[in-house]
């Protein structure tokens, strides 16, 4: 039994709007929060030390010994070398 002739009141209209809003941002946050998650590239397990990726490319052939042993006295002059921790 309706005792409002089927028609909502100004409470019932502003209750709706409200509810309709929060659900739309409700909506939204969740997808943004989920593209975010996907999109984010993996962060390598353990940083790599910058006299490591030069000791790899020597390994490699990338570079000869005499750049190898000017880049890693440079690096170690700078204080940039293998982690601490």
């Amino acid at each position: 039994m309706y005792w409002n002739g089927h028609d909502m009141n100004g409470w019932g209209w502003f209750a709706m709007s409200i509810g309709t809003i929060l659900l739309w941002a409700a909506l939204i946050t969740v997808a943004v929060l989920l593209f975010r998650t996907l999109s984010r590239t993996p962060e390598p397990a353990h940083p790599v030390s910058a006299e490591r990726l030069l000791a790899e490319r020597f390994a490699r052939g990338e570079i000869d010994e005499e750049e190898y042993r000017r880049r890693i006295s440079v690096l170690r002059a700078d204080g940039v070398g293998l982690p601490t921790s």
